[in-house]
């Protein structure tokens, strides 16, 4: 039996949520929770910057942010939103015109800050050239930079200050009959993020941009990410992710779909599952599994493998997997397949041979998908 195979109490589900576009992304309602990562190559080094986004979109990112400071930056947005394989999210902070440029060069979504972006009149021409250039707009909220009424009011950034903020920005995008919008109360710390998350969903049905910023470095930003966000996607909050890191943009993309994966709610390419390994192992399973990851890294289809160092938890997790292999001794173990012992499998021969068994595997799956696309037209 599959970990894909799906069991009522693995089942989450997801808060009710207009559906709007960004570019040919859907984002809320029934479509599945989008990925995106932030480049942070300079805007105006165009071709690193194009560089980037093709190689998070090869990763799977589904959305693509580029921050936009500066006018040189908006005209270098044109030609990199041109040679972008994923919609390009224009990231205004301080000067509206920024946005207004960044819609004529094509942005498919401008993400605002409330506390940053002018008054209500510049929300307006804000607002008039996305309606012109079809874009949608994300209101994004920032605990570190809450207007200073609020801040004034609650004397300190917390749920409540976040969620105000939130709403008087919908209100003005509303009230200029504009409702393509996503929104996002972000703060780095998990607490205070979740609180905001869960009060915001109480009081509007705008589709969730889910993110805790300025989460850290891999490691510590990954733990934070994992627990904050994969909280609030285990309630059914979230639409659309992003993991904040100090790290490369690619690896925000991987740990994204891992916290996904790990919940279920989006599936894509080998999950391999791996015992941490002890004495007991009949291979290297760290070495392998490192290796394993790396080649594997292309196959996009949905499957899940096990690589367990000895006979105590292998066959078991096995019979949870598409493909196992279970150390045994005397330098083999053995092959499993849908949790059926296959083949026994030579230490030396197995990551080569378990690879061709994926890829072999992803075939047939992809095979069967497409008969069965043909099949019901």
């Amino acid at each position: 039996m599959s970990l894909n195979t799906v069991r009522p109490w693995r089942n989450i589900y997801r808060r009710a949520s207009r559906q709007i576009s960004v570019g040919k992304v859907l984002v809320g309602g029934d479509a599945p929770i989008s990925v995106q990562t932030m480049t942070n190559t300079l805007t105006t080094d165009v071709s690193a910057t194009i560089e980037q986004v093709q190689r998070c979109a090869a990763a799977g990112a589904d959305i693509v942010r580029i921050s936009t400071p500066d006018q040189e930056s908006t005209r270098a947005l044109r030609e990199i939103v041109a040679e972008s394989p994923v919609p390009i999210v224009a990231d205004i902070h301080f000067h509206y015109k920024r946005a207004i440029e960044a819609a004529e060069a094509g942005a498919a979504c401008l993400r605002i800050n409330p506390g940053n972006i002018g008054d209500a009149k510049r929300v307006a021409e804000v607002v008039r050239a996305s309606k012109d250039y079809g874009c949608s707009i994300r209101i994004g909220v920032n605990a570190g930079s809450l207007e200073k009424h609020l801040l004034d009011k609650y004397g300190e950034p917390c749920p409540e200050a976040m969620v105000e903020s939130g709403l008087n920005h919908i209100k003005l995008l509303q009230d200029n009959d504009f409702h393509e919008f996503k929104i996002s109360v972000k703060a780095s710390d998990v607490f205070l993020s979740a609180a905001a998350y869960q009060q915001l969903t109480e009081v509007t049905d705008a589709p969730i941009h889910l993110g805790i910023t300025e989460a850290g470095g891999l490691t510590s930003g990954t733990v934070k990410s994992a627990i904050g966000l994969g909280n609030l996607l285990w309630m059914g909050i979230g639409d659309t992710i992003r993991v904040s890191l100090s790290a490369d943009p690619v690896e925000e993309v991987k740990i994204g779909y891992e916290i996904l994966k790990s919940l279920g709610l989006r599936h894509r390419g080998v999950t391999i599952i791996s015992c941490p390994s002890c004495a007991r192992q009949g291979f290297d399973v760290i070495k392998t599994v490192s290796e394993l990851e790396g080649r594997l890294a292309h196959i996009m289809t949905s499957m899940s493998l096990s690589i367990i160092g000895c006979v105590v938890n292998g066959p078991g997790e096995a019979l949870m997997t598409d493909i196992g292999f279970t150390g045994g001794g005397a330098g083999s173990g053995m092959v499993y397949f849908a949790g059926k012992q296959s083949h026994k499998l030579g230490n030396e021969a197995m990551v080569d041979h378990i690879v061709e068994l994926v890829e072999k595997k992803a075939a047939e799956i992809e095979a069967t998908k497409l008969a069965s696309a043909e099949a019901a037209q």
